[in-house]
């Protein structure tokens, strides 16, 4: 390929994609005022390579691609077919490459050479940075593990720079991961955030549950952030904190259960193990749900003898079914009850009356 200049001269390019030296002799050769800068830009954004030289006289200026050398521009002329890349030029001394919607292929050196003997050149270096993206295929969707199982979460991002995983609970509460039980007795104290791309939780507990974030970030905006819901099942538990409850003809009583299930259990009243109460003008029911627990309510209105007696609350899921036991008497009429309600008053609220037989240490 030859290019011929205005004073008729032909510049010939070599096959190593290079201009040939300009055999026209000049008193001042060309020189080049600064250095073709370094750039870094954001993915699909656009990117300049500015190349000033003095005394370019009959001289020409080319941009080459400094990986493979192919010729991007001669002179005033595009070569590469790249239609993103276009020249502009002042004043025959600023020639600038120009590279719209940059992609991370154009991640390398732009050499800018002018055809002197031996050939003078500098190169400027693009860099493209692109912001965090999770790569599905490598990160985990919301999570369901039975209680006392070991559980990893996972998150993997692409991204340049490379990105930076934190891993952070919504509630912001601590990580209690890997061997929890063992290094909570030791003392431990588990942190708020962990760098990483997985979680690893061993015996993963009810108190593991809830969303965690994944967030990635590299400086490049925006990061971004990944939520992974945890979900532990266990069968449910009951927690009665006043079993015998004494109170007066004509007087209202409210009996209360405390549940832990997930799922969510379905809970109900019943007496004397006969029928399901439901609510009427004697009875008001209200549960109260919190994350996995609910706080059962009966209140009886206007207490008649009929209505002293035992009354069950009960749980029930897919993982199993407990129930929890309350005997309401008459404390006027019954002063040997009353005596026992006084003694089991002082009954220590960690009893529990569940299928499980007793609640793991965390519960306590």
């Amino acid at each position: 390929t030859s290019i011929y200049g205005g004073d008729g001269v032909e510049q010939q390019i070599d096959q190593h994609h290079q201009l040939t030296p300009n055999l026209f002799i000049q008193n001042d050769e060309p020189e080049f005022v600064g250095q073709v800068p370094n750039i870094t830009v954001s993915v699909n954004r656009d990117a300049k390579f500015p190349c000033v030289v003095n005394n370019l006289d009959t001289y020409r200026v080319g941009w080459i691609r400094n990986e493979d050398k192919s010729i991007l521009t001669i002179q005033h002329q595009v070569v590469t077919r790249n239609s993103r890349v276009s020249l502009t030029q002042s004043e025959h001394k600023v020639w600038t490459l120009h590279i719209k919607n940059v992609q991370e292929s154009d991640r390398g050196g732009y050499m800018c050479q002018v055809n002197t003997m031996p050939m003078k050149s500098q190169i400027g270096y693009l860099d493209v940075t692109v912001p965090p993206d999770f790569i599905n295929a490598e990160t985990s969707s919301d999570v369901m593990v039975r209680e006392n199982q070991n559980v990893t979460l996972r998150c993997k991002a692409r991204g340049h720079p490379e990105p930076k995983l934190t891993w952070r609970r919504e509630d912001n509460k601590a990580i209690e991961y890997g061997n929890w039980q063992s290094n909570k007795e030791l003392g431990f104290e588990y942190p708020n955030s962990i760098d990483g791309e997985t979680i690893t939780i061993n015996k993963v507990s009810r108190l593991h549950m809830g969303p965690y974030l994944c967030i990635a970030q590299n400086g490049v905006p925006p990061s971004v952030s990944r939520r992974i819901v945890l979900q532990v099942h266990f069968p449910p538990m009951i927690w009665v904190p006043n079993q015998l409850i004494g109170v007066s003809v004509g007087d209202e009583v409210t009996l209360e259960c405390a549940t832990e299930a997930f799922p969510l259990s379905l809970n109900y009243w019943t007496k004397e193990d006969s029928f399901m109460i439901v609510n009427s003008d004697k009875y008001k029911m209200s549960n109260t749900e919190n994350s996995y627990k609910v706080h059962m309510k009966l209140t009886i209105k206007k207490v008649t003898t009929e209505d002293f007696g035992t009354y069950r609350c009960y749980a029930k899921n897919s993982l199993g079914s407990t129930q929890g036991s309350i005997r309401i008497y008459d404390q006027i009429s019954n002063a040997d009850n009353s005596e026992a309600a006084a003694g089991h008053k002082d009954l220590p609220n960690e009893e529990y009356f569940s299928a499980n037989a007793h609640l793991p240490s965390f519960m306590v």
